[in-house]
């Protein structure tokens, strides 16, 4: 099936271009055509402004919202998403496995539907998908507006020097940064999943939820939040059609609690590692809760937990008795 996801984004794109002024987001043209819109880098962004950067993140086939909840511990603000169609929206779309660099300059983290288009990640190749689009639409995670460097380098990996970029840029310390990086909590369950060899096409529907941590002051603090908001706080119920059998054996090893490194804030494993992600035990990164709804059976199975001591500590350091 074709999504026409980076169509369906644009959507999105258009209607965030008229109500800059309320979501508090400045828009730039860019060379050859398209828009950088900044989230958080040079104006003030917000909540609304980081649910739209979700939304077009996932092609529009999620509702992303916010809500109050005290089931952490304390009250505090949860991030929810529900798709009916969870791996188009997460997997093809969300799921932040480009990497921006060229010359040896790092741009930032780039999800999105424009990853369809290039389809170079090896996770097209297993779940079958790449569409044609002439307008590229895309996040970045990062510190910089896009340059000439960055989008000769986004155009080489699709292989279009002419395609348009409409890119929403904000930093992982900022209000909207935050926000699009706690809605992954779907994403990161299936791409546990994926790595696990489940079928992913078994899944019917998928709804999450993470808590909101404050917003940090730097980049690498922030990191570390929106990291354990999801291993020890985030929730995901999964509606699927497979084998009771196939579940049993698998529950166990999705949740992050099957991690060695599981137990300590992100940010003191990623020091462990002298910051480097790739020697973290993939495991970890997994909601901290997971759900199956068997359609097939009727029954369901819950594994993992939910850790707000951790998250305590994370969020709030000794500022909450």
């Amino acid at each position: 099936m074709d999504y026409h996801l980076n169509k369906r984004a644009m959507e999105q794109v258009n209607a965030i271009i008229r109500e800059q002024d309320r979501l508090r987001v400045a828009v730039h043209d860019l060379p050859g055509g398209g828009h950088a819109i900044d989230c958080g880098l040079e104006v003030e962004g917000g909540l609304d402004a980081g649910l739209a950067m979700a939304r077009v993140c996932m092609a529009d086939l999620a509702d992303v919202t916010l809500k109050l909840s005290e089931s952490h511990g304390w009250p505090t603000p949860v991030v929810q998403v529900a798709t009916d169609h969870p791996v188009a929206a997460c997997m093809y779309a969300q799921y932040a496995g480009w990497q921006l660099m060229s010359n040896g300059t790092f741009y930032g983290m780039g999800s999105g539907p424009m990853r369809a288009i290039a389809a170079r990640e090896p996770l097209f190749d297993v779940l079958g998908y790449q569409e044609q689009s002439e307008m590229a639409v895309g996040v970045v995670e990062g510190r910089q507006l896009p340059d000439q460097g960055m989008m000769q380098c986004l155009r080489d990996q699709i292989g279009d020097d002419h395609v348009q970029a409409h890119l929403l840029v904000a930093p992982t310390a900022s209000q909207a940064g935050t926000v699009q990086v706690v809605a992954r909590s779907v994403e990161t369950c299936l791409h546990k999943l994926m790595e696990l060899n489940f079928d992913l096409s078994c899944i019917q529907s998928a709804l999450g939820t993470a808590p909101l941590p404050p917003v940090a002051k730097e980049d690498m603090e922030a990191i570390g939040r929106t990291n354990d908001a999801i291993l020890y706080g985030g929730r995901v119920i999964l509606w699927v059609r497979t084998e009771d059998e196939i579940i049993d054996e698998l529950g166990p090893v999705v949740p992050s609690v099957a991690s060695s490194d599981y137990g300590v804030p992100f940010i003191d494993i990623f020091e462990r590692y002298n910051r480097d992600f790739y020697k973290i035990d993939p495991k970890l990164f997994s909601p901290a809760e997971v759900v199956f709804q068997n359609l097939s059976s009727g029954r369901s199975f819950r594994f993992g937990g939910l850790k707000p001591e951790i998250l305590k500590d994370s969020f709030l350091g000794q500022s909450l008795a």
